[in-house]
C-alpha cells in the first residue's frame, strides 16, 4: 500500500494512467516518496490497461524537489542510500515504455524539475518556477539531475543555472526547453490529457522500441532486434486484417 503516489484510471478517459504524487504541501522528495515512485513507474508500466501515462503533483504543486530537512539528518551511509534510491526512483519513471507527460504547477525545483525531464512531454503552467535550486541551500544536485539539465541545455547553460541556483519563470523555462507547452494554471491537466490522448491508440510495442532507442536504452544490435520485432508484428497485424477482412 503506497501512502504517497497513487495510479488511477477513469473510464471516461480509457488508457490513461494517472501517477500522482500525494504528499502536501509541496511533494517533496523523501526515501519513502521515492521508493513508492519506482513502485507507482513499475506498476504503469506492466498494466495492460493503460497506454499513456500522466505524471502529476497536484493542482498546486508539482514537486519542490529533496526534502532537505531529511537529508541533513543523515549520515553519509543514509546520503548515500538516499541518493540511490532517488536516482532509482527517477530511472524508473524515465524507464516507463509508454508515453509520459509531466502536468507542471506551482514549482518544480532541483530532483522536482529532474522529475519532470524524466518524462517525455511536460505541459505547465504558465505561472511556473523551475530551477536547479540545490546551491541555494549549499548542496549540489545528483548525478541523475545533472545529466539531464545537460542534455537538456548543453553543458554552458546547465553550469549557469546550477551555479546560481536560480529559479525560472515559465516563458524562460519554455525557451531553455525545460517545459514543452504553456497553459493557463487551470488548464494543465486539461492539456496533458490532450496531449497523452494522441497517443492512447498507437501500437504499443512500436511506442516503446521508439521510445528505447531514442533515449538511448538500446545498443547497435538490441535497436536492430527491436526495429525487427516491431516489424514482425506489423506484418502479422496487416496479415491478420487482410484474412478477416
Amino acid at each position: 500500500m503506497r501512502e504517497f503516489t497513487h495510479v488511477h484510471t477513469s473510464p471516461d478517459t480509457p488508457g490513461v494512467g494517472l501517477l500522482e504524487l500525494s504528499r502536501p504541501p509541496t511533494n517533496a522528495l523523501t526515501r519513502q516518496l521515492c521508493r513508492e515512485l519506482a513502485d507507482a513507474a513499475a506498476e504503469v508500466d506492466r498494466r495492460d490497461d493503460i497506454a499513456v501515462v500522466i505524471l502529476f503533483g497536484g493542482h498546486e504543486m508539482f514537486c519542490a524537489g529533496d526534502d532537505t530537512p531529511e537529508l541533513r539528518t543523515l549520515d553519509d551511509d543514509g546520503l548515500a542510500a538516499g541518493v540511490r534510491v532517488r536516482d532509482e526512483a527517477l530511472a524508473a519513471v524515465a524507464a516507463i515504455g509508454k508515453p509520459t507527460v509531466a502536468a507542471v504547477t506551482g514549482y518544480a525545483l532541483g530532483a522536482g524539475l529532474a522529475l519532470a525531464l524524466a518524462a517525455d512531454w511536460r505541459v505547465a503552467g504558465d505561472n511556473v518556477k523551475v530551477g536547479a535550486t540545490e546551491m541555494l541551500a549549499g548542496l549540489i544536485p545528483g548525478a541523475a539531475e545533472l545529466t539531464r539539465l545537460t542534455e537538456v541545455l548543453g553543458r554552458a547553460r546547465a553550469k549557469e543555472l546550477v551555479f546560481s541556483g536560480r529559479f525560472i519563470g515559465a516563458e524562460e523555462a519554455l525557451e531553455l526547453g525545460l517545459v514543452d507547452e504553456l497553459v493557463a494554471p487551470d488548464g494543465v491537466y486539461d492539456a496533458a490529457l490532450a496531449w497523452a490522448q494522441r497517443f492512447v491508440a498507437a501500437p504499443a510495442g512500436a511506442l516503446a522500441a521508439a521510445k528505447a532507442i531514442i533515449d538511448g536504452r538500446c545498443g547497435p544490435q538490441e535497436s536492430l532486434a527491436r526495429y525487427l520485432e516491431v516489424s514482425r508484428a506489423a506484418r502479422r497485424d496487416s496479415e491478420t486484417e487482410h484474412s478477416t477482412g
